[in-house]
């Protein structure tokens, strides 16, 4: 088996698929190459000598420059390479249209089919609290309903438990009340109840409003203020759901109807290299059968940003992808904080050295598909195929963002591994064997074996049929170990 891996044919540096020692002798591209040092699995080795500010090209793109004369054979890695990316850029429209060549299928996924069209993939019943001062009596009234009734015939029960929903202004307040709208009329939701406290500044009355139009027999609400034991009339409205629900059957679905959330987390120098281009030819996949993938993590686009805007469908959407990089940026200046602060100590202790190094990585997630919109943040989304979503890195934001744009799935792809899952099913991949093997307990899926014998094609047809396998209700390692939760976005001030 090989031990060094070269991404693209004008990359200048490859990467270790296991540990290598100093003074092994590796032949690529019919050269021999002297390792110079130890290098860590998944961390890069240089294929030629470079001088100081020479740039550094992996995924065939720049990564960053030599910040010291590097010899061939040598570790790169933070130590001698550095970011070469700036403040807003000035970005031109240059479109590049892929036709994906692949065949529509006519696949199904066994699910539950809404009374708005939306597909769930799951049957669960939600309390969603206005404000995180009645989580405690959301909780007390999951704990009644478990203790009195038979909730076999239910996915799952929860709580969308969140501290925010009072004390907010401006951008959070209104953040807060999308992200919460958007949960409550969630496919995956069965039957919902909205509960509030009644003197929030974020109103039942107000979250009524922003829901428009609703199935009311399936989202029901309730101020606590307002009776006399909201326990109590809480468990009354949870047991009359749960009776709507025992008589939901699930159906067989198009695939045009899955949308599925692209997320990374604890990257290492696998993750661009196995995990994320296979979910990048999964969401090529769907896409062709008339599905829906979305993209996040915008600071994780910073330096591969051109690839996505050059994909956009028109000048509309690539005006809007600007907009959005530049805008996260100026997000950041806001709060006085450095733009490429990135990457995180784990990913760096993965083989990952720059931001760009990260972010080239992360967009092969997207596969090659037209970019055909943007959306805001709780926003729904509106067209088939892949978009773009703003919200930040952090996983169980962006994977909370994700679910309520409208995904029933997130796939989570990791090198290091993590245990949380998001409030819809959230399925790990591994990019290695190593954790595969090491965490099964939190690991669904394992990319690692590309690296082994696996052919993408061939990983690809099992990764697709096991995604189908969880749309139709196979659970997924954090929901076997009830690891869900929620998260909105906050960036300004509390009273």
């Amino acid at each position: 088996m090989a031990k060094i891996l070269k991404v693209h044919p004008g990359d200048q540096v490859a990467v270790a698929i296991n540990d290598l020692k100093k003074g092994e002798k590796l032949i690529i591209d019919g050269r021999e190459i002297i390792i110079k040092e130890n290098i860590p699995m998944g961390h890069k080795i240089a294929l030629r000598h470079f001088n100081i500010n020479d740039d550094i090209i992996k995924y065939g793109f720049s990564i960053g420059r030599a910040i010291t004369n590097i010899e061939d054979g040598a570790h790169v890695h933070t130590h001698n390479l550095k970011t070469n990316l700036k403040n807003n850029l000035k970005y031109e429209y240059h479109p590049k249209k892929t036709e994906l060549k692949i065949a529509r299928e006519n696949k199904t996924f066994s699910g539950y089919l809404r009374s708005n069209g939306n597909a769930g993939i799951r049957n669960e019943l939600w309390i969603v609290p206005t404000v995180g001062c009645v989580n405690g009596q959301a909780e007390e009234i999951i704990k009644r309903f478990k203790a009195e009734s038979d909730t076999s015939y239910i996915d799952a029960i929860e709580v969308l438990s969140h501290p925010y929903g009072c004390s907010q202004l401006g951008v959070d307040f209104n953040n807060t009340k999308k992200a919460l709208v958007a949960a409550i009329k969630h496919p995956n939701a069965g039957g919902v109840l909205v509960l509030g406290l009644g003197c929030e500044n974020n109103q039942l009355s107000g979250i009524i409003e922003a829901l428009g139009e609703y199935d009311h027999s399936r989202i029901k609400t309730l101020i606590a203020q307002d009776v006399e034991d909201e326990v109590e009339e809480g468990l009354k409205i949870v047991k009359e759901l749960s009776e709507l629900i025992k008589h939901d059957k699930r159906i067989d679905i198009p695939v045009s109807k899955l949308r599925i959330g692209l997320k990374c987390g604890g990257s290492d120098g696998f993750s661009g290299i196995t995990a994320n281009p296979l979910l990048g030819c999964f969401s090529d996949w769907l896409i062709a059968q008339g599905g829906t993938t979305v993209l996040s993590e915008v600071p994780e686009m910073f330096g591969a940003e051109t690839i996505l805007m050059n994909r956009a469908k028109d000048r509309s959407v690539f005006e809007k992808i600007v907009a959005l990089i530049n805008g996260f940026k100026d997000y950041f200046r806001k709060n006085n904080q450095v733009i490429y602060e990135n990457p995180s100590p784990g990913n760096k202790e993965g083989g990952i050295s720059t931001l760009e190094d990260k972010s080239l990585g992360n967009v092969q997630k997207g596969g090659t598909s037209s970019v055909v919109d943007v959306l805001n943040y709780g926003e729904q989304i509106k067209e088939n195929g892949l978009n773009l979503l703003w919200s930040p890195g952090n996983d169980i934001v962006s994977t909370s963002a994700l679910a309520m744009s409208g995904c029933q799935m997130i796939l989570f792809t990791t090198g290091r591994g993590t245990p949380f899952g998001s409030f819809v099913p959230t399925m790990k991949i591994s990019t290695n064997s190593n954790l595969f093997n090491k965490k099964k307990n939190w690991i669904d899926f394992n990319a690692g074996s590309l690296l082994d014998s696996k052919s993408m094609v061939d990983l690809l047809k099992e990764f697709t049929d096991y995604i189908l396998i969880v749309a139709g209700g196979e659970k997924v390692k954090h929901e076997l170990t009830d690891g869900k939760g929620i998260a909105i976005f906050k960036s300004g001030v509390t009273l």
